[in-house]
């Protein structure tokens, strides 16, 4: 069935169109300028819950009107009205309760430390050689082990929009240690640090809390290279505009591809090409140069940079 509401707004939008033979309807693409209406929209949604579109002329083409609208140069309420009037994301994306999850009871907080405990100070210096300052201690309420499963190793906890732990990550101070990272057994399906995120704001996509801390202002770490579906969900639905993806060079696919999908709901979509560095290693500084000079992704350039693989 047709979304009428979907037609009236995209009439408001791109002036009102002309049913082709097929049951869809055609407008001037915003892409091309096309002086003939040759960009055909259905407004009758897939099995998917999509709306395609495609231009005959220049090939532009989607899977959202909320996408088309952004192109079309929309304003964010008339975006936000599309994405409420398209199929509910809550069906695309099936929300995964978290595992309850403590920190080792090993854990001992930095935050305040006796200066003769000898294992704090190795933690202490460890950290500080990785960029972290004290406020960063503080802010992610970071500890240490010295005994049990994550001994002599620094913990970096996470939280929830509510401030409940959800996940932690723990990393060896030592200088040559066996296991250099140990995390628990427990799903990564959560949204590490929300309680940070402005979610009105454009957000950046790194790989570890390390990244995360260095890049300073709303970082949300993956635990990886995927973008897990309680986040993907979250980040759909919010009204954040642009997403920044900083992804390591060897995770390009899955950059890539976590691109076509956020450019398919609508979003603006920037991928950082961090070249041989990640962000704790950049530094604050670089790597806010280096997003200030990073243009919006377009459909052509994804399709570019996935012929060249």
């Amino acid at each position: 069935m047709i979304n009428q509401l979907l037609v009236t707004l995209v009439n408001s939008v791109l002036g009102t169109g002309k049913q082709t033979a097929r049951g869809n309807m055609a407008y001037n693409c915003p892409s091309c300028n096309h002086h003939k209406p040759k960009l055909e929209v259905n407004f009758t949604e897939n099995k998917q819950g999509h709306n395609p579109w495609h231009c005959w002329v220049c090939g532009k083409k989607g899977k959202s009107i909320s996408l088309l609208l952004r192109i079309a140069g929309a304003t964010q309420d008339q975006i936000n009205e599309a994405k409420s009037l398209s199929k509910n994301v809550d069906d695309n994306y099936v929300v995964k309760v978290a595992d309850t999850i403590t920190l080792p009871d090993e854990f001992i907080s930095l935050n305040n430390v006796d200066n003769s405990d000898i294992m704090a100070r190795h933690a202490l210096a460890y950290l500080k050689n990785r960029h972290v300052s004290k406020h960063d201690i503080l802010k992610y309420n970071m500890g240490y082990c010295k005994s049990g499963l994550y001994k002599n190793m620094v913990v970096i906890p996470t939280y929830d929009a509510d401030v409940k732990l959800n996940y932690f990550t723990a990393r060896s101070f030592e200088k040559d240690p066996y296991v250099k990272y140990r995390n628990p057994s427990a799903s990564r399906d959560v949204i590490p640090n929300e309680h940070l995120i402005n979610w009105n704001i454009p957000i950046i996509l790194c790989e570890g809390p390390f990244d995360a801390i260095a890049i300073k202002r709303n970082a949300i770490p993956l635990l990886g290279k995927n973008i897990q579906t309680n986040l993907m969900k979250k980040i759909v639905t919010s009204l954040v505009d642009k997403i920044y993806i900083a992804l390591d060079r060897d995770a390009i696919k899955q950059a890539l591809r976590f691109c076509e999908k956020l450019l398919a709901e609508g979003k603006e979509v920037y991928l950082v090409d961090l070249q041989d560095k990640d962000p704790s290693e950049m530094g604050f500084e670089n790597f806010t140069r280096l997003i200030q000079k990073t243009v919006p992704l377009t459909y052509y350039d994804l399709m570019e940079q996935k012929l060249s693989l």
